[in-house]
C-alpha cells in the first residue's frame, strides 16, 4: 500500500457514496490509499466549520495553522488500512499544522483510528444545533438553511504536524486538557457500494 496526494474532486464520489454525512466539505488537501495501483480509500483535510476551534486550539496567533481531518472513507476497510492512510497522509501535509478531527458518538464511533495514530484526545465537542438546507447543505454553505437538526456530540482529537520544536510549542499552547483515550464498542459503517475509480497510471 502507498499513500499519494490526489485532486479534491477525486474524493467526491467516495464522500457522497461511502460517508454517512453524504456531503462534500471544504477540501484543502486530499490523499488516496493505493493498493496494486487501485484507489482503495481517501482522506481529506480542510478548513474547520467552526471559526472558534481555529481561534481556541492554540490561540488566535496560530488559527491559520488549524485544519480539520474532515472525511475518511475506505472501500473495504481492512485491518490497519485506516490508520495507515491517516498516518501517512499526515506526513504529506505542509508544516507546521494543527490537525483536529472528530469521532461521531451518534453513529457509534470512538476514534480508535486516531488513537492508533497518536492523536491527543481533548474531550467532547459542544452540544449544538445545525441548520440544514433543503438540498442537505450545511448552514455555512446554504442560503436557505432553515431545518434544524441537533448535532450529536463528538470525541475531539488533535495532532501536531511539524518539527520537534513546533510540536513542543503547540502542546504548551494547547487550550484543551489532554485526557485518557475513551474506550467502548466501535461501530463500522458503509454508506454505499463499490466506488468506481481509475487505476493509477504510473508506478
Amino acid at each position: 500500500m502507498t499513500v499519494l496526494p490526489i485532486k479534491p474532486e477525486e474524493a467526491y464520489p467516495w464522500i457522497l457514496q461511502k460517508h454517512y454525512a453524504k456531503r462534500v466539505p471544504q477540501i484543502s488537501y486530499a490523499f488516496g490509499l493505493y493498493e496494486d495501483k487501485q484507489l482503495k480509500g481517501v482522506v481529506t483535510y480542510g478548513m474547520p466549520a467552526s471559526p472558534f476551534i481555529c481561534m481556541h486550539l492554540c490561540g488566535p496567533e496560530y488559527r491559520d495553522h488549524v485544519i480539520e481531518l474532515n472525511r475518511l472513507c475506505l472501500q473495504d476497510n481492512k485491518k490497519n488500512e485506516a490508520s495507515f492512510l491517516v498516518a501517512n497522509s499526515l506526513k504529506l501535509l505542509p508544516k507546521p499544522k494543527i490537525v483536529v478531527s472528530y469521532a461521531d458518538m451518534g453513529i457509534g464511533h470512538i476514534g480508535y483510528v486516531y488513537q492508533a495514530c497518536n492523536f491527543l484526545f481533548t474531550g467532547l465537542s459542544a452540544d449544538r444545533v445545525d441548520k440544514i438546507s433543503s438540498d442537505n447543505k450545511h448552514s455555512r454553505h446554504a442560503k436557505d438553511a432553515t431545518q434544524k437538526i441537533r448535532r450529536s456530540r463528538k470525541y475531539r482529537y488533535v495532532y501536531f504536524v511539524g518539527s520537534k520544536q513546533d510540536k513542543k510549542k503547540f502542546i504548551n499552547l494547547l487550550r484543551y486538557e489532554v485526557l485518557p483515550y475513551p474506550k467502548g464498542d466501535n461501530k463500522k459503517y458503509d454508506a454505499g457500494g463499490q466506488v468506481m475509480t481509475q487505476p493509477l497510471l504510473f508506478a
